[in-house]
């Protein structure tokens, strides 16, 4: 998936789930804009810093077998939230960073597989 089509679709993601956690209070993005930036940080902090994230912890990633993988995506999210600006953008606690993360992994995945499969 290229890089602009997976920084739409993450904003997409932003505000459909912010919109499905307005009531809760674990996710709050102020704007669309927002939620575009934040998508546009948090790829470049998957290309910069999540696989040296995944080298440190592949031991415990082996070991758990592979379910690491989701403390480091909302450790990303978390990343996000601090540069782009927690009154902008944030997250209740890291138990909601890591739900908000599993779900987003989850409709990532979907979605690139039914793009593959139409093709």
């Amino acid at each position: 998936m290229g890089f602009c089509k997976k920084v739409l679709i993450d904003t997409i993601l932003f505000i459909a789930l912010a919109g499905l956690f307005a009531g809760t209070g674990m996710f709050y993005i102020s704007s669309a804009w927002m939620a575009l930036l934040a998508s546009f940080v948090l790829a470049i902090l998957n290309v910069l810093i999540k696989p040296i994230l995944v080298i440190l912890s592949l031991p415990i990633n082996i070991l758990t077998l592979g379910l690491f993988s989701i403390v480091i995506n909302g450790v990303m999210l978390e990343l996000t939230s601090v540069f782009v600006g927690s009154t902008l953008f944030h997250f209740s606690s890291f138990w909601s960073a890591m739900l908000i993360a599993i779900i987003m992994s989850i409709c990532n995945t979907l979605i690139t597989d039914h793009q593959e499969n139409s093709y």
